[in-house]
């Protein structure tokens, strides 16, 4: 579904990304892992169109998408998540809702999508009405992601959903992506610093280290692997 073929992506003047290359396949919910500063939300950025590529390929579904505008990228079925959440504060739940499903004209599957989510996220449900800047962290992490499941994107992006959780948010927000990935088979692409909570979620998982792909597998080879047990599971 998604391809990545030599990428380099220059972030604030520095070479971010130095010709990664990497694949998502449909059904997939896939990890990048890495420390801060790693290049691991220019990747999603590069992905998104929002952060301009400078060399290599960018495919999805077999399309070249590296000079496509963000817009017409949403279009064709990549929403993200971005990190910090970057909810509508001023806006209720609803229309930061309606606002996910801007694209789209199927009202009545809209009208489904809205059931789902709620199913998801019944707090949701409650606080309909209330400014999405008003809600917890935990809060606005649920309505971010369900702001672009409300796209219907065949591939998702998260950009370090954990940041900011608890433990106890972090694991039901897990095992709710969990739920997006097996239910309606929605293929996952995560950038997340907590890599045990990454791995174990995963089915394959890629590490960046300055840029590069140092290691790839999956990702329970990963997470019983000595070097990532040292470096990034505390282990």
């Amino acid at each position: 579904m998604l391809k990545l073929v030599n990428v380099e992506t220059r972030y604030g003047g520095i070479r971010a990304l130095k010709g990664i290359s990497l694949s998502v396949i449909p059904g997939e919910i896939v990890a990048l892992i890495g420390s801060n500063g790693a290049g691991k939300s220019t990747t999603l950025m590069s992905i998104s169109g929002i952060t301009p590529v400078q060399s290599g390929q960018i495919l999805f579904n077999d399309c070249p998408i590296e000079k496509t505008d963000p817009d017409k990228i949403v279009a064709l079925g990549i929403s993200q998540v971005p990190e910090g959440r970057h909810i509508f504060p001023k806006l209720s739940v609803l229309e930061n809702l309606e606002m996910g499903a801007f694209l789209r004209n199927d009202h009545a599957e809209i009208k489904k999508d809205f059931a789902y989510i709620y199913e998801l996220f019944p707090i949701l449900r409650e606080r309909r009405h209330q400014q999405g800047g008003t809600l917890s962290g935990g809060e606005q992490q649920m309505l971010a992601i369900s702001r672009a499941l409300m796209a219907r994107p065949k591939l998702l992006l998260l950009d370090e959903p954990s940041l900011g959780l608890s433990p106890l948010m972090t694991k039901l927000i897990f095992s709710i992506l969990t739920r997006i990935n097996t239910e309606h088979g929605t293929t996952i692409f995560l950038v997340e610093q907590n890599a045990f909570m990454a791995l174990k979620l995963s089915h394959r998982a890629y590490v960046l280290e300055n840029g590069v792909i140092s290691m790839e597998g999956k990702a329970s080879d990963l997470l019983h692997n000595e070097d990532i047990k040292k470096a990034y599971l505390g282990i």
